[in-house]
Protein backbone atom coordinates (compact mmCIF):
# COMPACT_ATOMS: atom_id res chain seq x y z
CA UNK A 1 0.00 0.00 0.00
CA UNK A 2 1.74 3.41 -1.14
CA UNK A 3 2.47 6.10 1.68
CA UNK A 4 0.07 8.42 2.42
CA UNK A 5 1.31 11.75 2.41
CA UNK A 6 -0.52 15.44 3.12
CA UNK A 7 -1.18 18.04 0.44
CA UNK A 8 1.95 19.61 1.82
CA UNK A 9 4.26 16.70 2.22
CA UNK A 10 3.50 16.26 -1.12
CA UNK A 11 4.05 19.45 -2.93
CA UNK A 12 7.81 19.38 -0.81
CA UNK A 13 8.33 16.06 -2.69
CA UNK A 14 7.26 17.73 -5.68
CA UNK A 15 9.83 20.80 -4.90
CA UNK A 16 12.82 18.91 -4.17
CA UNK A 17 12.26 17.25 -7.57
CA UNK A 18 12.03 20.41 -9.59
CA UNK A 19 15.19 21.77 -7.65
CA UNK A 20 17.16 18.96 -8.97
CA UNK A 21 16.39 19.39 -12.54
CA UNK A 22 13.53 17.02 -13.03
CA UNK A 23 11.09 18.56 -15.68
CA UNK A 24 7.91 16.50 -14.67
CA UNK A 25 8.35 17.09 -11.15
CA UNK A 26 4.90 16.76 -10.24
CA UNK A 27 4.29 13.29 -12.34
CA UNK A 28 7.31 11.99 -10.94
CA UNK A 29 6.32 12.47 -7.77
CA UNK A 30 3.09 10.90 -7.78
CA UNK A 31 4.68 7.82 -9.09
CA UNK A 32 7.15 7.83 -6.21
CA UNK A 33 4.69 8.07 -3.77
CA UNK A 34 2.72 5.81 -5.00
CA UNK A 35 5.64 3.05 -5.00
CA UNK A 36 6.36 4.10 -1.41
CA UNK A 37 5.28 1.88 1.15
CA UNK A 38 6.43 3.57 4.12
CA UNK A 39 7.93 7.31 4.89
CA UNK A 40 11.86 5.77 5.01
CA UNK A 41 11.49 4.08 1.71
CA UNK A 42 9.81 7.44 0.15
CA UNK A 43 13.01 9.34 0.98
CA UNK A 44 15.32 6.87 -0.12
CA UNK A 45 13.96 6.60 -3.42
CA UNK A 46 13.71 10.57 -3.67
CA UNK A 47 17.36 11.09 -2.67
CA UNK A 48 18.38 8.39 -5.46
CA UNK A 49 16.03 10.73 -7.78
CA UNK A 50 17.99 13.95 -6.66
CA UNK A 51 21.27 12.36 -7.27
CA UNK A 52 20.01 11.52 -10.64
CA UNK A 53 19.68 7.95 -10.99
CA UNK A 54 16.96 6.98 -13.92
CA UNK A 55 13.32 7.71 -12.21
CA UNK A 56 12.90 4.04 -14.11
CA UNK A 57 15.61 2.42 -12.29
CA UNK A 58 14.26 3.33 -8.92
CA UNK A 59 10.77 2.24 -10.15
CA UNK A 60 12.15 -0.84 -11.31
CA UNK A 61 9.90 -0.17 -14.43
CA UNK A 62 9.50 2.16 -17.30
CA UNK A 63 6.02 2.12 -19.09
CA UNK A 64 6.31 1.39 -22.80
CA UNK A 65 3.28 0.88 -25.37
CA UNK A 66 1.21 0.67 -22.65
CA UNK A 67 3.40 -2.15 -21.05
CA UNK A 68 5.26 -2.22 -17.95
CA UNK A 69 8.68 -3.21 -18.66
CA UNK A 70 11.10 -4.40 -15.61
CA UNK A 71 14.16 -2.24 -15.64
CA UNK A 72 17.16 -2.89 -13.68
CA UNK A 73 20.05 -1.62 -12.50
CA UNK A 74 22.67 -0.76 -15.10
CA UNK A 75 20.51 -1.78 -18.32
CA UNK A 76 19.43 0.82 -21.12
CA UNK A 77 15.99 2.47 -19.93
CA UNK A 78 13.53 2.16 -22.91
CA UNK A 79 12.94 5.80 -24.22
CA UNK A 80 9.06 6.69 -25.28
CA UNK A 81 10.58 7.68 -28.76
CA UNK A 82 11.36 3.70 -28.84
CA UNK A 83 7.85 3.44 -29.28
CA UNK A 84 7.38 4.68 -32.77
CA UNK A 85 10.10 1.61 -33.89
CA UNK A 86 7.41 -0.75 -32.16
CA UNK A 87 4.78 0.37 -33.66
CA UNK A 88 6.18 -0.13 -37.09
CA UNK A 89 7.63 -3.32 -36.48
CA UNK A 90 4.22 -4.57 -34.88
CA UNK A 91 2.09 -3.30 -38.17
CA UNK A 92 4.97 -4.90 -40.86
CA UNK A 93 4.77 -8.63 -38.87
CA UNK A 94 0.67 -8.47 -38.66
CA UNK A 95 0.86 -8.36 -42.56
CA UNK A 96 3.14 -11.28 -42.74
CA UNK A 97 0.93 -14.19 -44.27
CA UNK A 98 0.95 -17.16 -41.99
CA UNK A 99 3.04 -17.37 -38.68
CA UNK A 100 5.86 -14.01 -38.27
CA UNK A 101 9.55 -14.32 -37.40
CA UNK A 102 10.82 -11.69 -35.83
CA UNK A 103 14.34 -10.49 -33.74
CA UNK A 104 15.33 -7.98 -31.98
CA UNK A 105 19.08 -6.89 -32.24
CA UNK A 106 20.73 -4.41 -29.28
CA UNK A 107 17.34 -5.62 -27.38
CA UNK A 108 18.53 -4.11 -24.17
CA UNK A 109 15.31 -4.39 -21.72
CA UNK A 110 13.91 -6.51 -24.34
CA UNK A 111 11.05 -3.34 -24.37
CA UNK A 112 10.67 -4.01 -28.34
CA UNK A 113 9.98 -7.86 -28.20
CA UNK A 114 7.59 -7.29 -25.20
CA UNK A 115 5.88 -4.86 -27.44
CA UNK A 116 5.98 -7.46 -30.45
CA UNK A 117 4.44 -10.28 -28.02
CA UNK A 118 2.01 -8.73 -26.54
CA UNK A 119 0.72 -7.66 -30.10
CA UNK A 120 1.04 -10.26 -32.87
CA UNK A 121 -0.53 -13.54 -32.27
CA UNK A 122 1.38 -16.77 -33.34
CA UNK A 123 4.78 -14.85 -33.30
CA UNK A 124 8.28 -16.53 -33.05
CA UNK A 125 10.23 -13.94 -31.55
CA UNK A 126 14.19 -14.18 -30.15
CA UNK A 127 16.08 -11.42 -28.97
CA UNK A 128 19.78 -10.50 -28.63
CA UNK A 129 22.07 -8.20 -26.93
CA UNK A 130 25.87 -8.24 -25.86
CA UNK A 131 25.37 -7.17 -22.46
CA UNK A 132 24.76 -9.85 -20.19
CA UNK A 133 22.47 -7.43 -17.73
CA UNK A 134 20.65 -6.68 -20.42
CA UNK A 135 19.55 -10.07 -21.65
CA UNK A 136 18.58 -10.93 -17.85
CA UNK A 137 16.51 -8.09 -18.01
CA UNK A 138 15.00 -8.69 -21.28
CA UNK A 139 14.21 -12.82 -20.18
CA UNK A 140 12.25 -11.24 -17.47
CA UNK A 141 10.23 -9.04 -19.57
CA UNK A 142 9.97 -11.30 -22.72
CA UNK A 143 9.44 -14.36 -20.53
CA UNK A 144 8.16 -17.71 -22.51
CA UNK A 145 7.26 -15.51 -25.21
CA UNK A 146 9.83 -15.80 -27.04
CA UNK A 147 14.21 -16.65 -26.69
CA UNK A 148 17.15 -14.47 -25.91
CA UNK A 149 20.57 -14.77 -26.34
CA UNK A 150 23.43 -12.98 -25.30
CA UNK A 151 26.60 -12.17 -28.03
CA UNK A 152 27.37 -9.63 -30.87
CA UNK A 153 24.54 -8.31 -32.89
CA UNK A 154 24.39 -11.55 -35.64
CA UNK A 155 26.70 -14.11 -34.08
CA UNK A 156 23.75 -14.36 -30.78
CA UNK A 157 21.70 -16.04 -33.18
CA UNK A 158 20.91 -20.01 -34.30
CA UNK A 159 22.01 -20.33 -37.40
CA UNK A 160 18.87 -21.81 -38.38
CA UNK A 161 17.28 -18.12 -38.54
CA UNK A 162 18.86 -17.36 -41.66
CA UNK A 163 16.84 -16.67 -44.53
CA UNK A 164 13.73 -16.83 -42.32
CA UNK A 165 13.26 -13.58 -40.51
CA UNK A 166 10.12 -11.39 -41.57
CA UNK A 167 10.80 -8.88 -39.13
CA UNK A 168 14.67 -7.59 -37.99
CA UNK A 169 14.08 -4.69 -35.50
CA UNK A 170 17.03 -2.90 -34.03
CA UNK A 171 17.70 -0.20 -31.69
CA UNK A 172 21.04 0.33 -31.68
CA UNK A 173 23.55 2.37 -30.15
CA UNK A 174 23.76 6.02 -32.17
CA UNK A 175 24.80 8.48 -29.81
CA UNK A 176 28.36 9.87 -31.59
CA UNK A 177 31.10 9.37 -29.27
CA UNK A 178 31.82 13.07 -28.43
CA UNK A 179 27.58 13.70 -27.99
CA UNK A 180 27.90 11.42 -25.24
CA UNK A 181 29.06 13.94 -22.26
CA UNK A 182 25.67 16.22 -23.46
CA UNK A 183 23.60 13.89 -22.53
CA UNK A 184 21.65 14.47 -19.40
CA UNK A 185 23.49 13.11 -16.43
CA UNK A 186 20.79 10.03 -15.52
CA UNK A 187 21.97 8.81 -18.84
CA UNK A 188 25.61 9.18 -19.68
CA UNK A 189 26.17 8.68 -15.80
CA UNK A 190 23.92 5.22 -14.92
CA UNK A 191 23.41 4.23 -18.19
CA UNK A 192 25.69 1.42 -19.79
CA UNK A 193 28.28 2.80 -22.44
CA UNK A 194 27.86 0.08 -24.65
CA UNK A 195 24.16 1.63 -25.40
CA UNK A 196 24.92 4.45 -25.89
CA UNK A 197 28.41 4.66 -28.13
CA UNK A 198 27.29 4.61 -31.51
CA UNK A 199 31.50 5.91 -33.21
CA UNK A 200 32.54 8.99 -33.99
CA UNK A 201 29.10 9.59 -36.15
CA UNK A 202 26.80 7.47 -33.92
CA UNK A 203 26.26 4.74 -37.09
CA UNK A 204 29.14 2.32 -36.73
CA UNK A 205 26.43 -0.56 -35.20
CA UNK A 206 23.97 0.81 -37.75
CA UNK A 207 26.67 0.15 -40.23
CA UNK A 208 26.90 -3.80 -39.44
CA UNK A 209 23.36 -4.43 -38.58
CA UNK A 210 22.66 -3.43 -42.24
CA UNK A 211 24.43 -6.81 -43.57
CA UNK A 212 21.44 -8.60 -43.03
CA UNK A 213 20.76 -10.06 -46.13
CA UNK A 214 21.25 -13.89 -45.25
CA UNK A 215 18.99 -13.68 -42.08
CA UNK A 216 15.69 -12.30 -43.83
CA UNK A 217 13.37 -14.18 -45.55
CA UNK A 218 11.66 -13.46 -48.85
CA UNK A 219 10.15 -10.14 -48.66
CA UNK A 220 11.55 -9.19 -44.89
CA UNK A 221 11.95 -6.10 -42.79
CA UNK A 222 15.09 -4.17 -41.27
CA UNK A 223 13.73 -1.90 -39.11
CA UNK A 224 16.46 0.97 -37.48
CA UNK A 225 15.98 3.60 -35.24
CA UNK A 226 18.26 6.55 -35.75
CA UNK A 227 18.39 10.43 -34.37
CA UNK A 228 16.50 12.33 -36.76
CA UNK A 229 19.41 14.71 -37.81
CA UNK A 230 21.35 11.02 -38.56
CA UNK A 231 18.10 10.29 -41.00
CA UNK A 232 19.32 10.83 -44.25
CA UNK A 233 22.81 9.08 -43.27
CA UNK A 234 21.16 6.28 -41.77
CA UNK A 235 18.58 5.95 -45.00
CA UNK A 236 22.18 6.32 -47.30
CA UNK A 237 23.97 3.05 -45.64
CA UNK A 238 20.71 1.36 -46.16
CA UNK A 239 20.37 2.06 -49.81
CA UNK A 240 24.15 1.83 -50.15
CA UNK A 241 23.59 -1.90 -48.49
CA UNK A 242 21.27 -2.59 -51.78
CA UNK A 243 17.93 -2.14 -49.92
CA UNK A 244 14.71 0.08 -51.03
CA UNK A 245 14.53 2.09 -48.13
CA UNK A 246 11.60 3.88 -46.32
CA UNK A 247 12.95 6.97 -44.20
CA UNK A 248 9.84 7.71 -41.43
CA UNK A 249 9.81 10.69 -38.91
CA UNK A 250 7.57 11.18 -36.18
CA UNK A 251 7.00 14.62 -34.85
CA UNK A 252 4.95 14.02 -31.95
CA UNK A 253 7.69 11.39 -30.79
CA UNK A 254 10.92 13.15 -32.04
CA UNK A 255 11.70 9.91 -33.44
CA UNK A 256 13.33 8.67 -36.55
CA UNK A 257 12.72 4.80 -38.35
CA UNK A 258 14.93 3.20 -41.17
CA UNK A 259 12.75 0.50 -42.85
CA UNK A 260 14.52 -1.55 -45.55
CA UNK A 261 13.30 -4.64 -48.00
CA UNK A 262 15.49 -5.96 -50.11
CA UNK A 263 14.32 -5.79 -54.08
CA UNK A 264 13.81 -9.65 -55.80
CA UNK A 265 13.99 -11.29 -52.42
Amino acid sequence: MPVQLSSHAQVLVEERLRAAGCVFAEDEAQLLVAAAVTPAVLEDMLARRVAGLPLEQILGWAEFCGLRIAVEPGVFVPRRRTEFLASKAIDLACRVDGLPVAVDLCCGSGAVAAALASTVSGLELYAADIDQAAVNCARRNIGTAGKVFEGDLYDALPIDLRGRVDVLVANAPYVPTGAIGLMPPEARLHEPQIALDGGTDGLDIQRRIVDAHEWLAPGGYLLVETGPSQLPETARVFACNGFAVQANFSAELDAAVVIGTIPGK
